[in-house]
């Protein structure tokens, strides 16, 4: 595939196209937030309990403390973006290193790394995860370093396979013939080869971070200075029955980000992958 074909396949896929909108609205969401709201999220801007609609100043309403909905969305679109990709950004680091080393290596590294893997996947992951932010003290970067424990394994083992399949190659023997070092061979030969896979996986594993950060931010174990999509939706659940807008409006904005992710990922699969497209 060429670089000039790649675009064309991208721009033809609806699903790339609309994940990609909806992904640019979310980090527009993230943008605008500290520029239309500087006092931050937890300002009370109202009175409680005001239903989406029913203030101009107010158009999302506020929760039972007067604070407005709309600031909580778009500074809580920051954090869970953050979060979720810097955490994708940690495992991406830890997974394509342990997956080189045990794919192309193999014999006592492979095992010795892969017994790892399989240690840490062992544990159910969103358990694993809430046992080490409770451990650390909930804080962004305990829940960054908690999402990125339970997501590189299936990073190493992605980009495990697809070193075992590329370390047979005619080019990998080439280069071993030439009397390349190791370290040049795995970096600059074979890993950009590799590549496709793991940018596809990546934008599943952001769209999962999202989730399991809201998920614990629902339990409690979200960073208490900072306020997130799942922050909001604990916050609202103990006012459910008086005012449901609590918890569908950053449920919305959870399900839209992971739906944006989704989409992005299945365009990008079906343009990278040449071998089931001419």
């Amino acid at each position: 595939m060429t670089m000039n074909t790649l675009p064309r396949r991208l721009l033809s896929s609806l699903t790339f196209v609309v994940g990609t909108g909806l992904l640019l609205a979310m980090l527009v969401m993230a943008l605008l937030g500290p520029w239309l709201y500087p006092q931050g999220p937890w300002t009370v801007a109202g009175a409680p309990m005001t239903w989406p609609g029913t203030d101009a100043a107010l158009p999302l309403g506020t929760d039972a403390l007067g604070r407005d909905i709309l600031a909580g969305l778009l500074h809580g679109a920051r954090v869970s973006l953050l979060i979720g990709a810097a955490a994708t950004a940690v495992a991406l680091c830890v997974g394509i290193v342990v997956g080189t080393l045990t794919g192309y290596f193999g014999g006592w590294v492979d095992d010795l790394l892969m017994r790892l893997t399989d240690a840490v996947q062992t544990v159910p992951p969103f358990l694993l995860a809430i046992v080490v932010v409770l451990i650390v003290n909930p804080s962004v970067a305990s829940i960054v370093g908690a999402i990125a424990l339970i997501s590189w394994p299936t990073v190493a083992r992605l980009v495990r396979a697809e070193f075992m399949r590329l370390r047979e190659a005619d080019f990998v023997s080439a280069c071993r013939l030439m009397g390349m070092r190791p370290a040049r061979i795995i970096f600059v030969q074979m890993l950009p080869n590799a590549i496709p896979p793991i940018v596809v996986s990546s934008s599943i594993m952001v769209a999962s971070a999202i989730l399991i950060e809201s998920g614990l931010a629902f339990l409690g174990l979200g960073d208490p200075n900072v306020i997130s999509w799942g922050t909001m939706v604990g916050l609202g659940r103990s006012d459910l029955r008086a005012g449901w807008y609590l918890v569908v409006i950053p449920g919305l904005a959870i399900m839209l980000s992971v739906l944006a992710l989704n989409l992005l990922g299945d365009g990008l699969n079906d343009a990278l992958n040449t071998r089931l497209s001419p």
